[in-house]
């Protein structure tokens, strides 16, 4: 018998008992014991790719991009050397080169649409993305994203002609988009993987909006949006230098939520448990487990105060998104035109990016995506039962036919209602319904994660409409 199956048990018989200090030290012991087989326990092929991020290449990236002088959506587009349509033919490349490296594994197109008669793009003008898809073997339907968006900006929204550097926003997303393409197109996953080099964020999420459209009316099964936007500052406004942290921002409650929906998560709780804020505590175990010297914060906001990101239209559109990004932003380097003024320095520029946090973040994103690209799809359908009854019963649907030859079977999480990460768990196998006894549902949240015969598990689904990640 494994540790952790004596600690189960004895959870299970305290249960029955009526001493609450004996029921907690079983509860923490079953799931410390649990926590060693977090996601299969230690993955090499996990670590191997943290370890394959290279610094140099972010730094070279980077330093191209810079170089384009400005990326503005409405700068020039006819030149090879300067301007958004330089830019994104640029990526576009690179994408190719990484596709003839792994044998033709990338699919690479340009995805446009012509926006016009908004309040920053008054005339047409053509917002071109660069989308590669990495098609997965056994349910390539099934998507995880990474995206990164392309353009810069400098103080006035509308000034296209002015050099705009855009270093740490967002050379510095784009370029661990790149990287983390080279390195994760080297292994071949169950499911698919997209990287977006999206356009149009300072203008209006254009990019986002233009692929989260197409995705939800092409039926695309995306379970996971990873959108980086700014990784490469360690030095705050506020004085703090620091290199050790991250912050992910992700969605409380589903944007898309019916009153129905809304009106069962009231009473049903769901509120912290979207499948975006889901997905960030995913990330964070995986920053804990996988990326040396790094703890990530989980920011219960879909962004920044009052500000946005290109996570959001996916958010719109229904799917799991959320932001990566540093901790400690410095404004006088966004959105700025490049000048000294009272002695101060303002303008995003290449000095300001620190290309080893850069590849750590970008690192957390390669393993976060693989790993879940390993694992079964997050479980659908799941639903929970224990209204006044002493047991917590959960039930959901089985595996697809194209996953019943990886799928091992599933997990069950809990966690108390007022703490941010799951805390307690039971593998319960390769089941359709599992009944916790004498765990109260008052009490606690609950959850299902999927687990492949490699120990790959999927995000946590909190039950009902609440916390789908979609079918």
């Amino acid at each position: 018998m494994t540790i952790h199956s004596i600690a189960a048990s004895l959870f299970r018989k305290l249960s029955l008992s009526h001493s609450p200090s004996l029921l907690a030290s079983a509860l923490f012991l079953t799931a410390t014991t649990s926590s060693s087989v977090v996601f299969g326990g230690d993955q090499l092929k996990l670590q191997e790719i943290q370890a394959k991020v290279s610094a140099s290449n972010i730094e070279k990236d980077i330093n191209t991009l810079v170089n384009f002088g400005t990326r503005h959506s409405l700068s020039i587009t006819e030149s090879d050397t300067r301007g958004i349509g330089a830019a994104r033919r640029w990526i576009k490349s690179e994408f190719e080169k990484i596709s003839e490296q792994c044998g033709g594994c990338l699919e690479v197109y340009f995805q446009s649409d012509v926006i016009e008669g908004q309040r920053r793009i008054p005339n047409p003008t053509e917002i071109v993305s660069v989308i590669a898809i990495q098609k997965g073997a056994i349910d390539p339907s099934r998507y995880v994203v990474m995206s990164g968006d392309i353009d810069s900006r400098v103080s006035d929204p509308m000034n296209f002609s002015s050099d705009s550097p855009g270093a740490n926003d967002n050379a510095s997303g784009l370029a661990g988009l790149l990287e983390t393409a080279r390195v994760l197109s080297q292994y071949n996953f169950n499911g698919s993987i997209i990287y977006a080099a999206l356009a149009g964020e300072e203008q209006g999420l254009w990019g986002g909006k233009i692929m989260a459209k197409q995705a939800k009316e092409d039926g695309w099964r995306i379970k996971g949006v990873l959108n980086n936007d700014m990784i490469g500052n360690i030095a705050g406004i506020n004085g703090v230098i620091n290199n050790t942290t991250a912050r992910i921002f992700s969605e409380g409650t589903r944007a898309n939520e019916t009153e129905e929906e809304a009106r069962l998560r009231r009473f049903t709780g769901g509120e912290v448990d979207s499948a975006s804020r889901n997905l960030a505590r995913y990330i964070d175990r995986i920053a804990d487990d996988y990326i040396p010297n790094l703890d990530t914060m989980l920011v219960y906001r879909l962004d920044r105060f009052k500000r946005g990101g290109h996570h959001r239209p996916f958010n719109m559109e229904g799917f799991p998104a959320l932001r990566i990004m540093e901790t400690n932003e410095h404004y006088n380097r966004q959105h700025n035109d490049i000048r000294i003024e009272d002695g101060v320095e303002y303008g995003d520029v290449i000095s300001g990016v620190d290309f080893d946090y850069a590849a750590k973040l970008t690192s957390l994103n390669a393993v976060s995506l693989a790993s879940m690209a390993w694992a079964p799809s997050p479980p659908a359908k799941v639903e929970i039962f224990g209204a006044v009854e002493p047991d917590t019963k959960l039930t959901w649907a089985a595996a697809s036919s194209d996953e019943k030859d990886i799928i091992k079977g599933y997990k069950v999480y809990w966690r108390y209602t007022d703490q941010p990460q799951w805390q307690f768990s039971q593998y319960v196998g390769n089941v359709t319904e599992y009944t916790l006894q004498n765990v109260v549902i008052d009490n606690y949240y609950f959850g299902v994660a999927s687990v492949s015969k490699e120990g790959y598990e999927s995000p946590v689904v909190f039950p009902g409409p609440a916390g789908a990640f979609g079918e």
